[in-house]
């Protein structure tokens, strides 16, 4: 969508007016460029009984030069980003799209640059759809795409221009993630995600992508990988992006590692077939890791990140991997096989160790984990699992502010005992109980992660956090996250590239 900010000129095909709650009259500029008549119009709406202002209300009003929507926001003490970007997203959700497809948004008097950012992001989000495997009826006013124009005060100007050229980037690589998401493992499998990192890579100065096939991976000993995806035609690969990878090369920066798993069908242990056809969005993790990479590039940042994506799918065959066999990862700890359908944290296993073996300033996985923090959770938060308390603060911040909410949860020992309570191998991929299954997971990726030596001699596992997102990855037909209409959500792009470039 091409944003635009300006002063109060032109209308547009659909121009939304968003008033506060209690707006007696129109405030100054609603109604310009209007005619005499739709402006009287206009005013006489807003000083009536029939329109309050409430969160969320609507009135629209009909003229010959663009369809009006009077969108109430409620209590101007009460906006917030997260209400102004969600009540945006939603106004878009119900917009018509064969009236024109230039939309006008008018902020008057009581708007913060942060808050009109926050309403036209919520817009710029919500414009997405995953329609590319449907046949098209060409109609010339439904084939355009959507403009924006942001119409406020000079002094507020330059400061929402700059904030919403910013958001625009970030919000191509929250819809590449969702892309990748929304995919159907018949067409996004690990081979392919790889070809498709490497033809994003091109071109970019500053970004590298390296892809370990299958044989790379025999040769590196990374069997936590290999035995999760080896039973499949579609043979596992690891993906490395590197952004601005000959700067500051001896400073410690973030890796940031993701779960790839392109279908997951439970493997031996195979899954029941209701819902199965989500499992094409077991990925999300690496999905989110492409789209956060996306994201830094198109907002210019200038340090140092890496990115691990641990791609395979899980099918039961011939050759899969089996309950009850022992795998020899890339650490060289070896893990007893419980359950094949606890294979997420059998690919990760390398990756973290990969990730270690780069001498991070800190370690971040994103994992479609575990059913457990969906019941914990819902699909309002993300669990948040972590070593460091700085860290798991520093996240729960920034998720915050952007409103993906990183709810902290406990790395009990009891649980992370049970986890390398394996009588024949160094851990096991499943706990001994159903109870507490989050945090078992997150147990058996501690392991993983390598200690070193801090300033004084001591030592210390890398800081580390664990963000299990299987509640928050994807919305089938939900409400929790109002900037998506259906599917892949495109989760903690937004909350990654704000930590990183905060620092």
């Amino acid at each position: 969508m091409i944003t635009t900010v300006s002063d109060f000129i032109e209308t547009g095909n659909i121009m939304i007016i968003p008033l506060f709650q209690n707006t007696l009259k129109a405030p100054n500029n609603t109604t310009t460029g209007l005619s005499r008549s739709a402006s009287i119009t206009v005013k006489s709406a807003i000083s009536s009984d029939s329109f309050e202002g409430k969160e969320g209300e609507i009135m629209s009003i009909w003229t010959k030069e663009c369809q009006i929507i009077l969108l109430g926001m409620g209590g101007s003490h009460k906006l917030n980003t997260k209400k102004s970007r969600d009540i945006g997203a939603k106004c878009f959700s119900n917009l018509p799209d064969n009236l024109g497809k230039k939309i006008v948004v008018r902020f008057t008097t009581g708007w913060n640059t942060g808050n009109m950012a926050s309403f036209a992001e919520g817009i710029i989000l919500r414009n997405y759809k995953f329609d590319k495997y449907q046949e098209k009826i060409v109609d010339e006013k439904q084939d355009k795409e959507w403009s924006m124009v942001c119409q406020t005060t000079k002094r507020n100007r330059e400061n929402l221009d700059l904030e919403i050229e910013r958001l625009s980037a970030i919000a191509t690589g929250v819809h590449l993630a969702r892309d990748l998401g929304n995919e159907p493992a018949n067409r996004l499998y690990p081979e392919e995600f790889g070809r498709r990192a490497k033809d994003w890579a091109k071109g970019k100065k500053n970004v590298e992508v390296e892809v370990w096939d299958f044989s790379r991976l025999k040769e590196e000993g990374m069997h936590g990988l290999i035995e999760v995806g080896k039973g499949s035609i579609h043979k596992p690969c690891m993906v490395f992006f590197r952004l601005n990878p000959n700067l500051d090369t001896e400073k410690q920066v973030p890796c940031i590692v993701g779960k790839g798993i392109t279908f997951d069908s439970g493997g031996i242990s195979i899954k029941g077939s209701a819902g199965m056809d989500e499992m094409k969005l077991d990925m999300h993790g690496s999905a989110t890791v492409f789209g956060l990479f996306q994201a830094l590039y198109a907002t210019g940042y200038q340090g140092r990140v890496n990115g691990i994506t641990c791609m395979a799918e899980n099918m039961p065959s011939a050759e899969a991997y089996r309950p009850g066999d022992v795998i020899e990862t890339y650490s060289g700890k070896t893990i007893e096989v419980l359950n094949t359908d606890a294979e997420g944290r059998n690919v990760l296993a390398d990756g973290l160790w990969k990730a270690s073996e780069l001498n991070p300033s800190y370690i971040i996985d994103l994992a479609t984990l575990t059913g457990s923090i969906v019941v914990a959770l819902g699909h309002e938060a993300t669990g948040l699992f972590a070593n460091n308390d700085l860290l798991s603060e520093r996240i729960k911040m920034v998720g915050d502010e952007v409103d993906e909410i990183c709810w902290p949860m406990p790395l009990l020992p009891a649980f992370e005992k049970q986890m390398t309570s394996s009588k024949i191998a160094d851990v096991r991929n499943q706990g001994k109980g159903r109870w507490g299954g989050a945090i078992q997971a997150a147990g058996f990726l501690k392991q993983f992660v390598q200690e070193r030596k801090d300033n004084n001699g001591e030592k210390n596992q890398i800081p580390w956090a664990h963000l299990d997102i299987a509640g928050t990855a994807g919305i089938w037909g939900g409400e929790s996250n109002s900037t998506v209409g259906h599917g892949a959500t495109g989760i903690l792009v937004r909350t990654l590239h704000l930590l990183i470039t905060k620092e």
